[in-house]
Order: C-alpha cells, then structure tokens, then sequence
C-alpha cells in the first residue's frame, strides 16, 4: 500500500454525515486526509513541542459483535516528523533521536482489543521506534460512524499513548545551566483516526 501524506484542516468535510451505524464490521484503510498522528514533549522544562507525522498508512478490522476480533496497524514514515522548526526536524531525524536513515518507520501492530465501556477500546500493541518494540495500551474513543456524503463508510476514533522515549533507546539529552534536561523523556503521542470501509 502507497504511502499517504496527511493534509491539515480537512477533518469538516464530513460533518453533515448521516447519524452513527449500527454494525460497521469490516476491513477498512486509514483516510490520511481526515487522519493526524501527533506527538508532543516539553522543552527546557517550560514549553511543550508539538508535532506530526505527516506520512502514514494504516488497515483496520473492526467487529462490533466481537471487539475482541477487530485489529489495526499503522506505519509511519519516520522522516516525515514536523514540528515546524526545520534545524529540530533535521536533529530528530538524525541518529541522536530517531536514526531515519537506519530505521525509516514507526509502526504499531495490534495484538489484543477489550471493549471497556460502550464507546471506549483499550487496543494492546507492539510499537516499534528505531527498530525496538514494546508492548503498549492505547485507549481509543469512538468518536463517530457514517456514511458520508460518497457512499464511503466511516468510522472515527480518537487516542492517546505516554511513554518514555528511553524504553526505545532515545536518550539524547542536554543538561540546562539552571536544572533539568532539554527534552523530556516523557513524550505523549496522539491518534486522531478517520477509516474508511473497504470495498
């Protein structure tokens, strides 16, 4: 499947989309136009840096009788991290942070999915960042299901995963002259995801 680049701003298109399905079971790919991965992290322990991925593809199968069922993976193009300053894209790209070069993607594989409460997921995965995997649990909140106005079947959800970047071997740092480092080890990524249904 072909790399998608997200677009910004694009997420109204669909708001007069009929009322919510449903059964939306079904294989679906990720709509990377109505799609953002996000992340962010504070900055000399004062400011947060917030960022994109602007490049990604992703599949779904999603089960409403059997949650258990469904899974997702996303893959993301590692050098396509914006965070709108080009010399900090360029150091985070490099081999201090995330070593593009060598590893050019940031993937997440679903391993289990429990249904927590009636719109709420807590999807389990392997998320692999320069070439290290660890499981994780993202909680993820539908937020909608259509038809939109093509004929195309869609569903949404929203998420988000704290981790320590240190766990996937990212431990470029810097001391600052009054305490503390420069980056965070503590990194918050964000999932706003748009599917639509295959076929």
């Amino acid at each position: 499947m072909a790399k998608h680049r997200a677009s910004q701003g694009a997420a109204t298109d669909f708001d007069d989309a009929t009322t919510a399905l449903t059964d939306v079971t079904g294989d679906y790919t990720v709509d990377a136009a109505h799609t953002r991965i996000g992340f962010r992290a504070r900055h000399a322990m004062v400011t947060t840096v917030r960022g994109t991925f602007g490049e990604f593809e992703g599949t779904a199968h999603l089960d409403t009788a059997r949650p258990e069922a469904s899974r997702v993976e996303l893959r993301m193009d590692a050098g396509s991290l914006d965070t709108g300053q080009p010399d900090r894209d360029a150091h985070l790209r490099s081999a201090d942070f995330l070593d593009v070069e060598q590893f050019p993607e940031v993937t997440f594989v679903s391993t289990a999915v429990e249904q927590l409460e009636a719109d709420v997921y807590e999807v389990t995965g392997d998320l692999t960042i320069k070439g290290r995997t660890r499981e994780v649990s993202v909680e993820f909140t539908l937020t909608g299901s259509a038809q939109d106005p093509f004929g195309n079947v869609r569903v949404g959800f929203e998420g988000a995963l704290a981790v320590k970047r240190s766990d996937w071997g990212l431990v470029w740092n810097a001391a600052l002259e009054t305490g503390g480092v420069l980056v965070s080890d503590r990194i918050q990524i964000e999932f706003d995801v748009s599917v639509i249904k295959a076929g």
